[in-house]
């Protein structure tokens, strides 16, 4: 779980979180507030990043922490922020463990739970197409932070991009490494708080300037 400045919400998300998943591994990536204080009364584990690297850098630092545990089997990347849904993770993970992939990255156009505003479904549609394109992995929505990977996947995705270029290198490296992948229908929430940051907007940014310039 990535975290960087997300204090007001991140200890309801990780205590929410731990009942579904014990073990939880939060990077946190710089942050300036109270979010290490609070992930820890959360109930998560915190691996600190001492400076600001990036969204990419966090993912690869806590799947490196985690696959420290040799039980470890299954790996869920989780936004800090309160947007995904645990039920989701949770039906992503049974199906790695009883489907032969090794891969599921979560969308929010399988099905019609999550309402993204017109300009942000654009945005993401082109993504879409463009990654379809340049790497052969099919997907209908390559810029979902919610992914369930097993250890084998979690091995051979080793982020090099430190921001937020990352999803579109975990979707070239889905296909570079011929992992067996699937998607599955994930809501996602954006809450009063979300907007409020301003994510939407510069999430979009983000985007467009990784499909031009990665």
């Amino acid at each position: 779980m990535p975290l960087y400045n997300e204090a007001q919400v991140v200890r309801d998300v990780i205590r929410q979180a731990v009942e579904v998943f014990p073990n939880i591994v939060c990077v946190d990536d710089g942050s300036t507030d109270n979010s290490v204080a609070e992930a820890i009364a959360g109930g998560a584990v915190v691996v600190r990043h001492p400076i600001n690297l990036g969204q990419g850098a966090a993912l690869q630092t806590g799947l490196e922490y985690a696959m420290r545990d040799p039980s470890a089997e299954f790996f869920v990347t989780f936004d800090s922020d309160g947007q995904h849904g645990l039920e989701d993770a949770f039906a992503m993970v049974e199906r790695l463990a009883h489907e032969p992939l090794d891969i599921i990255i979560g969308s929010r156009f399988l099905d019609g739970r999550t309402k993204p505003g017109k300009i942000k479904k654009i945005v993401l549609k082109l993504a879409v197409v463009f990654e379809n394109v340049s790497t052969g992995v099919r997907l209908t929505d390559a810029h979902n932070g919610l992914r369930a990977m097993n250890r084998a996947a979690a091995s051979a995705i080793q982020i090099e991009q430190n921001r937020m270029a990352h999803a579109s290198e975990i979707v070239a490296k889905i296909g570079q490494n011929k992992l067996r992948y699937a998607e599955h229908p994930v809501h996602i929430i954006y809450t009063d708080y979300s907007r409020a940051k301003g994510q939407s907007v510069w999430n979009l940014v983000n985007i467009l300037n990784d499909l031009i310039f990665k």
